[in-house]
């Protein structure tokens, strides 16, 4: 008899954050074969969610600039399992070696498998083999802030693995 690992289904993942109430065709057209969007805060803007969601499930987190409104919609920590893999997704979280102070407690004593924060708008992939995590910042999308070029990522989820990461860049 199969396992039940046999039956898992592959997820494929759309990642953004700091969209600071910017959203735009290229960003829909890199998401268009994705199952879910993340939202990793700095929304900015009920529009880019409602723009995200007229093509895909979404998951979001409030960050530092968003209003009450979307305080009371999202919350400031999303912990979920998705294809046996633990995620954690948070606006501001700083990244391995550098944990920001509300998350680092938690993060050591029980560690996700892929643990997501926006906040610095720098895009940030790194493994963190103390906690066996896979941090990842798909930088920031939005038109305002210190970076260049506007960024967000996507991957699948296979069976507790994750894989296949692409990165979109545009220039801002």
């Amino acid at each position: 008899m199969p396992s039940k690992n046999y039956y898992a289904i592959m997820v494929k993942i759309g990642l953004v954050s700091d969209t600071h109430g910017f959203i735009d065709e290229k960003l829909i057209e890199f998401f268009k074969d994705v199952d879910e969007v993340w939202h990793a805060g700095d929304i900015g803007d009920m529009e880019v969610i409602k723009g995200l969601r007229a093509h895909k499930e979404v998951r979001a987190v409030f960050g530092n600039i968003d209003d009450s409104g979307m305080r009371n919609l999202f919350p400031e920590h999303n912990r979920f399992k998705v294809e046996g893999t633990d995620v954690w997704i948070t606006h501001i979280g700083g990244y391995p070696g550098r944990y920001d102070k509300k998350v680092k407690a938690l993060i050591y004593s029980n560690p996700p498998k892929l643990f997501i924060s926006g906040h610095s708008h720098i895009l940030k992939v790194m493994y963190d083999e103390r906690l066996n995590c896979l941090h990842i910042n798909p930088g920031a999308y939005g038109k305002s802030g210190m970076h260049v070029v506007r960024t967000a990522v996507r991957f699948e989820i296979d069976n507790g693995n994750i894989k296949n990461l692409e990165v979109l860049e545009v220039k801002k």
